[in-house]
């Protein structure tokens, strides 16, 4: 699909669609529980992410909007799940970007983004960082980058799977800073905070160890976001450290099977920019790490096919491989 035609998809759910059984159906809709597919296993960062915004769609819409988790495959299972979902309103696929624009540039996906999908709305943008386990005796972004130097391949990270935003995060950090850190692929990243936690592996760049390092169980080294986290604020970014060429954004958003009545996704989106909007969710969001942006439809079509071609600079750039 060309961009233009994919981009209009987006826009056209802004606006109201003409078939009459399309009216009929996206005004009588919903009437039973909406699924939400989330393509990773429950406690890392998309399960985080998904439950509040979950709580407040289906309080807008007065019905369940019921999480799903299918995860394996670095995303794809879940992926795969929802692009394959009737188009009927009642599935949709709430995950971050990795899936979608990254799996496809280093496999072939059962499903290709801008055919398979539908843009709804985004929910939320990681505001993580570098978080390193005590027991190393480094408490700072510059100590890790010389001890990285110093020993090859003896600090191990933890990721969310290989291709995901996470594993990004340590290959671009390896290119730029010219260290040699162990990658370490889990299912997900509630499992990389496991053996985290445990010092089976010493670092990761997620937002679910943030409440370990609150609770002085982990170090943060730096926040991986243009902005400092108000909760930590003597922590300096990734840029104030010198190494903002190394930023990988990890971006999280509902997309809809292709197919599904644009009456509905304009519904969830109008839905979705006034709950973004509101100082409660804000609030819950930050406590989570998370910024909301506000997108309607067209423009996450447009964003999506801006951060595939970022990415596939990247994997050219670290020369990434699915072995």
């Amino acid at each position: 699909m060309r961009r233009r035609d994919f981009l209009h998809l987006g826009g056209a759910a802004l606006g109201a669609a003409t078939a009459p059984h399309v009216l009929a159906q996206g005004r009588s809709w919903p009437d039973r529980p909406v699924k939400l597919i989330l393509p990773y296993a429950p406690g890392g960062a998309t399960d985080l992410i998904a439950r509040p915004w979950s709580d407040k769609l289906g309080q807008a819409f007065g019905q369940p909007f019921v999480l799903e988790h299918r995860g394996g495959a670095s995303g794809i299972i879940g992926t795969e799940a929802a692009a394959k979902a009737a188009p009927d309103g009642y599935t949709f696929l709430l995950t971050p970007s990795a899936p979608l624009t990254v799996q496809p540039l280093l496999r072939k996906t059962p499903y290709v983004p801008e055919k398979s999908f539908m843009p709804v709305g985004r929910v939320g943008d990681l505001i993580s960082g570098f978080a390193i386990h005590p027991a190393t005796g480094l408490k700072t972004f510059p100590e890790m980058v010389d001890y990285a130097k110093r020993n090859p391949g003896k600090l191990a990270y933890g990721s969310a799977g290989l291709g995901t935003s996470s594993h990004l995060r340590v290959e671009m950090l390896m290119v730029r800073a010219g260290i040699e850190i162990l990658h370490v692929p889990y299912r997900g990243s509630a499992d990389a905070l496991n053996d985290l936690l445990a010092n089976n592996v010493q670092m990761m760049n997620e937002i679910n160890p943030m409440p370990h390092v609150r609770a002085g169980k982990l170090t943060l080294l730096d926040i991986s976001y243009p902005e400092r986290h108000p909760d930590f604020p003597g922590v300096p970014t990734l840029w104030e450290v010198g190494y903002g060429n190394a930023y990988v954004p990890s971006w999280y958003s509902i997309w809809a099977p292709a197919g599904t009545p644009s009456e509905i996704i304009g519904r969830i989106n109008a839905a979705m920019l006034e709950i973004a909007r509101t100082p409660e969710m804000k609030a819950r969001m930050l406590a989570l790490n998370v910024g909301l942006p506000a997108q309607t439809p067209e423009e996450m079509g447009s964003y999506l096919l801006e951060d595939t071609k970022r990415v596939a600079e990247l994997i050219k750039l670290t020369n990434i491989k699915l072995e």
